[in-house]
């Protein structure tokens, strides 16, 4: 059991839902798992024609902020089960996270 029942609610009744990006099914705001991700646009194999067609040099990359229930997040790779006693400690998580954003900026 969480101490918190997977929810950052406090003390409101009702939160709004939200759709999950990776299966689109519908989760409270507050359980949701999110996550920015740098991700292209287009395609790895459209990239050279894009880029062929046009005059100026585009970026084709782009900060998407992604939303995913928690037992799709764990299936996908992008949480990890942990356990009780490492449950408790909600920074390292964060920080590897915001590291790794950073990374991905250069």
């Amino acid at each position: 059991m969480r101490r918190n029942g997977g929810r950052n609610k406090d003390d409101r009744g009702h939160v709004k839902f939200i759709r999950c990006s990776n299966r689109g099914k519908c989760c409270p705001k507050d359980k949701a798992i999110k996550r920015f991700n740098m991700r292209n646009i287009v395609e790895q194999a459209a990239v050279r024609d894009v880029q062929e067609a046009c005059a100026f040099d585009l970026h084709t990359s782009k900060v998407v902020f992604e939303s995913a229930i928690l037992r799709f997040a764990i299936h996908s790779k992008v949480v990890r089960v942990r356990s009780r006693t490492d449950r408790r400690n909600i920074y390292e998580d964060y920080w590897n996270q915001q590291y790794i954003f950073l990374l991905r900026l250069y």
